[in-house]
């Protein structure tokens, strides 16, 4: 999904003096001054599977979407990144995933820096990604998505195509049907199924329920919990707001490419700062 005209560079002398863990900001979040506290990022990112520490990156030479964003996730969570349109979120996973030049800050798997590395490089190293659109081979069968997916460790190919095929016992069954004749919902599923060909230890999905019917997006979210049960750590960027943080285990609200809270998603979902600045009658419904 595309960002909007995003923030400036942060100037160094603004932030000079103040402690990494607290810095206060006088441009407004969700309507309010925002001051970024780092502690609780800090403490719980210690034994995380992959975390990013205050990453600024963008499209455009010397313009940033993400402004100072921290995430952090820890093995076996389900975290969910929600936040008003063009926050940043899309551009922090695909930060994450190599795809969006970091110009400063780190991203760290299992304790190695993996700040702007390149996504083969990445999956290699067993992170897993699933973009929102063009996210299979339509000119390809069921199957033929998958091999592709586990071209990287075609030995596994029977043993993974087994395991993608507990959770999405339809693709089995249609494995020799192209994915171009495939409805959006389906095609969600291929992509999904592809990127957890190579056993990844983390999956990120960028927006996995965008452009479905909503008995479809209750489909993706019990799918993406079944992949999280299965033994997945999972990262998923998401607009509806109110049915990713029924699932997480903790979210993050971004707001101009920044924090604005860190919680629990039972939290999230029943604080009434959130309710007012970000979810409204959605998380009233």
């Amino acid at each position: 999904m595309s960002e909007p005209e995003p923030n400036g560079t942060p100037t160094e002398s603004a932030t000079a003096d103040i402690p990494a863990e607290t810095v206060a900001d006088t441009s407004d979040v969700g309507g309010r001054a925002a001051v970024t506290d780092r502690t609780d990022h800090l403490a719980g990112a210690q034994d995380a599977v992959l975390r990013a520490d205050e990453l600024y990156a963008g499209y455009v030479p010397g313009v940033n979407i993400l402004n100072g964003a921290d995430l952090y996730v820890k093995k076996g969570e389900l975290i969910g990144i929600i936040g008003p349109n063009g926050a940043g979120k899309s551009t922090l996973l695909k930060s994450l995933f190599g795809l969006v030049n970091v110009r400063s800050g780190t991203v760290t798997l299992n304790g190695e820096d993996i700040t702007n590395l390149k996504a083969h490089s990445l999956v290699a190293r067993g992170v897993g990604y699933v973009p929102q659109t063009n996210n299979v081979f339509p000119s390809l069968t069921i199957e033929e998505n998958l091999e592709m997916g586990a071209f990287q460790v075609p030995a596994k190919f029977k043993e993974r195509f087994e395991f993608v095929c507990e959770i999405f016992p339809a693709l089995k069954e249609r494995r020799k049907q192209r994915a171009g004749s495939l409805s959006g919902g389906e095609r969600q599923m291929v992509a999904m199924g592809r990127a957890l060909m190579t056993e990844p230890s983390v999956l990120l999905l960028d927006e996995p329920s965008a452009g479905l019917s909503p008995k479809l997006q209750d489909l993706v979210f019990i799918q993406a919990q079944q992949i999280n049960k299965a033994g997945v750590t999972v990262i998923m960027v998401e607009q509806n707001a109110r049915r990713c943080l029924q699932i997480c285990h903790r979210g993050y609200v971004l707001d101009q490419g920044r924090n604005a809270y860190m919680a629990s998603g039972k939290d999230l979902i029943n604080d009434p700062k959130v309710i007012e600045l970000y979810l409204g009658t959605l998380a009233r419904a």
